[in-house]
């Protein structure tokens, strides 16, 4: 799936949002992904996370457990597991860092791969990939669906990435005037 076969899926699904929005991040972008819309029809999201395992097959190989953050990641770390035949597990938030619960388990020499929905900064995919850290199991790198920052959020491992944009993000007080003069909303579930 090409860059632009990506974003006719995000547009198909009324997903591309423009505006002023406070992403995730705490950052200010003038355009907003909303996943949500891509995953809430499974025939979309089997597509595009089908692309992704794909993908990520063809760059590390065989894998045997995709693991995701909790809670934009949960599914398309489902989805891109299911086409990839194996496990998915996620990590979540407990005494505030990334563990996993639920009597999930890394077992030894297993072959990894952190799947994110749409890295920004890259920050909840580095928390992930620390916790992913603390057990056994081969890292072999991470994969989103989209990657905001266009190759420069850096996470530690090699990240694949099933489309790349150059979308702005801004800090609140070095908004463009054109950005500070549409009122802004907060579409994302994290606190900033």
């Amino acid at each position: 799936m090409t860059d632009d076969e990506v974003l006719a899926e995000f547009r198909a699904a009324d997903a591309l949002l423009e505006g002023h929005f406070i992403l995730s991040s705490g950052l200010h972008s003038p355009i907003f992904l909303q996943k949500m819309r891509i995953f809430e029809d499974p025939a979309r999201t089997a597509r595009v996370c089908g692309a992704l395992a794909a993908a990520i097959r063809a760059a590390f190989g065989p894998v045997d457990m995709v693991v995701s953050p909790a809670i934009g990641g949960i599914i398309p770390g489902y989805e891109t597991a299911r086409a990839l035949g194996c496990k998915a597990v996620f990590v979540e938030r407990a005494e505030g860092e990334f563990q996993l619960r639920r009597g999930f388990v890394i077992p030894a020499g297993a072959r990894l791969v952190m799947v994110e929905d749409i890295v920004t900064t890259g920050l909840s995919s580095r928390e992930c990939i620390a916790a992913i850290r603390r057990h056994p199991g081969e890292l072999l790198g991470a994969a989103c669906i989209v990657d905001r920052s266009n190759g420069t959020a850096e996470i530690g491992v090699p990240l694949l990435a099933l489309a790349r944009l150059d979308v702005p993000a801004y800090r609140a007080d070095a908004l463009p005037p054109a950005l500070a003069a549409i009122p802004a909303v907060k579409p994302g579930s994290r606190a900033a």
